[in-house]
């Protein structure tokens, strides 16, 4: 009954998309353009170098190397393995879905079990330095001095995630050998070494896959963005989404959250960079109440990225909903840490600083996230195209050696 149950919803969500897109022809080409460039403008160029390194890294026994150090840190803190330090530390830097991406090769590499590795992938996913001040504080609000306190919100959050994960699965793991070691270098490089000599692929073959791997995951992720993208413009269109807003506007006025930031809220639940917009775009809400929305939306992921997260752990014996307890879990604290830092860190910040060098230092860290994205806006077509042209020329050669 209850298989018979999903395959009716199924079926019947996928015949409701196939109208809506007859119906609304237009305004779902225009939705599929905007998702599309989005991906190949910013996605895909801004990604790319931290997936194709990433592969590289652990190839080469460094991430190895970085869990031999780190485990005496992660495993009393997160109580995941030292190698978790690296899914942690790149999905900080680049962004989602990096940290799925990585913890999903240390469980294929075994380096992690199946409960390590579902509570690293609940806190190592989350928003990029790129994305928090180049996008949503300088693109969005105009308003650098924004992404320190939303970056803080974010990452300090993620962490108090990951702490209390830690108790996650515990009655399900073995006894373990919990022995402390003493912080070895030596130690650490041998087992670097000893993971690269026992991948014989030369240089060459191991770059061509790193770079084939990377594309291909971000190739699905450039279809989910385009299909949330979509779904979101229909689902507002056939009035789906104010039905979901009048319902929310009673919750979110339990926390003094204006009605107007409702259906940006919902929208963002979709899709972050859509309801980030529409947020910042809602002059009648109050800043705080913005950034809270912010904080918890950026916390979530959204249903896209969450998405994204559940295509790549779907090959592996990872399960989705330790993953998005640990994204509900981050979108409350974050919010929470919002409304306890937001004058410490955002209006009573220029008084605090008034005879400090800090915020000459800052504002060159801000400028720097800016420029960054102005970059990869102007030439992430162009970096996109020549990565897919250098893709279908390593499968063709690849195609060609194999016949």
């Amino acid at each position: 009954m209850r298989q018979l149950m999903k395959t009716i919803l199924l079926s019947g969500f996928t015949i409701f998309i196939a109208i809506s897109l007859v119906t609304f022809p237009k305004d779902a080409f225009d939705a599929s353009l905007h998702g599309l460039d989005m991906w190949w403008g910013i996605v895909f160029p801004s990604l790319l170098p931290f997936f194709i390194t990433a592969e590289l890294l652990l190839s080469f026994g460094v991430v190895k190397f970085l869990g031999v150090l780190f485990e005496p840190i992660m495993r009393p803190l997160f109580n995941v393995p030292g190698t978790g330090s690296f899914a942690w530390i790149m999905g900080m830097a680049s962004g989602y879905p990096t940290g799925a991406k990585i913890t999903v090769r240390l469980r294929e590499e075994k380096q992690l079990t199946r409960i390590e590795a579902e509570r690293l992938v609940a806190f190592s996913n989350a928003s990029s330095p790129l994305f928090i001040f180049g996008a949503v504080s300088v693109g969005f609000f105009y308003d650098p001095k924004l992404g320190l306190l939303i970056a803080t919100c974010h990452y300090v959050g993620n962490a108090i995630v990951g702490i209390l994960m830690r108790f996650y699965g515990r009655s399900q793991e073995r006894p373990t050998n919990n022995q402390k070691e003493k912080v070895s270098f030596f130690r650490a490089f041998r087992a670097m070494h000893e993971t690269r000599i026992h991948d014989p692929r030369p240089f060459g073959e191991i770059l061509g896959d790193a770079v084939l791997s990377s594309i291909k995951t971000l190739v699905m992720v450039g279809g989910f963005i385009i299909l949330f993208s979509v779904l979101t413009k229909i689902l507002y269109l056939v009035k789906i989404t104010p039905m979901i807003a009048t319902f929310f506007e009673s919750i979110l006025s339990l926390f003094s959250i204006p009605g107007e930031l409702t259906l940006p809220f919902i929208s963002g639940l979709f899709e972050i960079t859509i309801g980030a917009n529409m947020i910042s775009n809602t002059t009648e809400a109050p800043l705080l109440a913005s950034i809270i929305i912010i904080s918890f939306i950026l916390g979530f992921n959204g249903l896209s990225i969450q998405a994204q997260v559940a295509s790549i752990l779907a090959k592996t014996d990872i399960r989705f909903l330790p993953y998005f307890f640990g994204r509900i879990l981050h979108g409350f604290i974050a919010a929470l840490l919002t409304v306890l830092l937001y004058r410490p860190l955002y209006t009573e910040r220029p008084a605090f600083f008034q005879s400090n060098p800090v915020p000459a230092f800052q504002m060159v860290f801000e400028n720097h996230w800016s420029a960054t994205m102005q970059f990869i806006q102007d030439f992430g077509p162009a970096i996109t195209i020549l990565f897919l042209g250098i893709s279908a020329i390593l499968l063709l050669q690849r195609a060609s050696h194999n016949r």
